[in-house]
């Protein structure tokens, strides 16, 4: 199958780096910009406050991405007393992830505050269902998906994803051994990286993003969702207004299926990395309204 057919038959495959978001307000209200702050929490109380008093935050990362994406963010909420983890996401497929998170998550004891950046929305998605620890799902970001949906479909619900392009423009794909017939994994092409995925960043780092990204497989794109587990577990999603993966507006449909409380950013796909302080403080605010 050559990559224009692959095209036809997934739609488009997405690009989303992956994990998740956390607002004061439901989605029906109105919501000022969250902080743009990149500086490290100075509030001395916080930081000696006791972790075991608090739940874990457990941060999963999207695609073209691996758990150092969250370094800012995890600075961040450390230095408020949290404890925090940020396992390895396989980019295999959304059911395979999402078991392979479950079975990370049944080894934490106490409640949990569950992140996903991008692709990271659809695993935490499915990882949380069923279990009684997982308190607040956070979309950074993200997708957040109804049951039956694919990160494709909903990357492409709304004009203005660059996923919407050929994807022969959009990524490199490279055979693995084993993989199925007409499957790859896709790796962001550097053009895209710079315009479309993380163009609020230095060139640096989007040079290191270029360098050191994590490919998704190609079919995870069109992997339907389960039913979701924020049907019984509160959810706040972090929604970047310049997002050229996600569109906002597709975003925000799923935050309003969610019932999810939303902020929004300035800012592109990655604010992970170019605004860390206001996704640690949405975590923060999810985790402060589950106790």
């Amino acid at each position: 199958m050559n990559r224009r057919s692959l095209y036809r038959r997934t739609r488009t495959p997405l690009v989303a780096l992956a994990t998740a978001s956390v607002g004061a307000t439901l989605l029906v209200s109105t919501v000022g910009p969250a902080s743009a702050s990149t500086s490290p929490a100075s509030d001395t109380s916080s930081t000696q406050s006791a972790t075991a008093s608090k739940p874990t935050v457990v941060l999963v990362h999207g695609a073209w991405a691996d758990a150092s994406s969250w370094d800012g963010v995890i600075t961040r909420l450390e230095n408020r007393g949290y404890h925090v983890v940020a396992p390895p996401n396989p980019l295999r497929g959304v059911s395979s992830d999402a078991a392979y998170l479950a079975d990370y998550l049944k080894t934490i004891n106490g409640p949990i505050v569950l992140a996903g950046h991008s692709y990271g929305g659809m695993v935490i998605t499915n990882a949380a269902l069923g279990n009684p620890n997982v308190k607040a799902l956070v979309y950074i970001d993200a997708f957040i998906p109804q049951k039956g949906q694919s990160a494709g479909q909903i990357a492409t619900s709304v004009p203005g994803s660059v996923t919407e392009q050929d994807p022969a423009t959009v990524f490199n794909f490279v055979p693995f051994p084993g993989a199925p017939a007409g499957d790859a994994d896709l790796y962001l092409k550097p053009e895209v990286v710079s315009s479309s995925f993380a163009q609020d960043l230095s060139t640096e780092q989007r040079n290191q993003i270029m360098a050191t990204q994590r490919p998704l497989e190609a079919s995870a794109v069109t992997e339907e969702s389960g039913d979701p587990a924020w049907q019984t577990i509160p959810s706040w999603a972090l929604i970047g207004r310049q997002d050229k993966v996600i569109p906002a507006a597709a975003q925000e449909a799923g935050a309003k299926a969610a019932h999810s409380n939303v902020e929004e950013i300035n800012s592109s796909h990655v604010s992970l990395v170019s605004h860390p302080g206001a996704v640690a403080d949405i975590i923060n605010s999810a985790a402060c309204a589950t106790r």
